[in-house]
């Protein structure tokens, strides 16, 4: 997801997703972690909306923030991170970065990497398997947590599903940071965590 600074860092980078850039919080290990057993790469990738986050320094003061992936020839994936520094007004920040799926027996457990011979945890935690809606990412341990979606906003009933699934993973809700988004009239209905219109 971004080319220009640190500070624009996300999810996804997952993020996020950035473990290995970590400040000096303690973290629990003892979440559930458990990703997704089926992916499928292609209808994956293309925008996603930053929701909400665990706020950290790499993202701090960022507003309107996106997540672009596209598949590479080589089977890796193009990240590209953006966002606005304190305001839709203020500075738009990227950078960019690479995903690759380690294990094809775990799909939903990504690796990314924004700088060389450093690479984090992008775990695909909860998806809307039918249309690829919306997605609760995590990672290795309790630090990272994003929810993301194909619009700019989440329907009530569909944050409420992802913050009870996150709960119940373990996670502290509560740190949440609700990320402002453009009101941008969505292209297509958003869809109800069951899948169904």
């Amino acid at each position: 997801m971004k080319p220009l600074t640190i500070t624009a860092l996300l999810p996804l980078c997952a993020l996020l997703s950035i473990p290995l850039l970590s400040g000096c919080r303690s973290s629990r290990t003892d979440i559930d972690t458990r990703s997704v057993r089926k992916l499928d790469i292609n209808k994956y990738m293309g925008r996603w909306y930053e929701i909400a986050r665990f706020d950290h320094r790499f993202e701090r003061g960022l507003v309107g923030v996106t997540a672009e992936y596209s598949l590479l020839p080589n089977g890796k994936i193009q990240v590209l991170n953006s966002g606005y520094e304190h305001s839709f007004d203020g500075t738009h920040k990227t950078i960019a970065g690479k995903a690759s799926q380690p294990d094809p027996l775990e799909p939903g457990r990504l690796k990314v990497s924004f700088f060389p011979l450093v690479s984090s945890d992008y775990y695909i935690l909860e998806l809307d398997e039918v249309h690829y809606s919306f997605a609760l990412i995590g990672s290795s341990s309790d630090r990272y947590l994003w929810i993301l979606s194909r619009t700019a906003e989440l329907p009530e009933d569909t944050k409420e599903y992802l913050l009870d699934r996150a709960k119940a993973r373990g996670y502290d809700t509560s740190r949440l940071y609700w990320t402002p988004q453009h009101k941008i009239r969505p292209s297509a209905e958003t869809h109800s965590p069951s899948g169904n219109p």
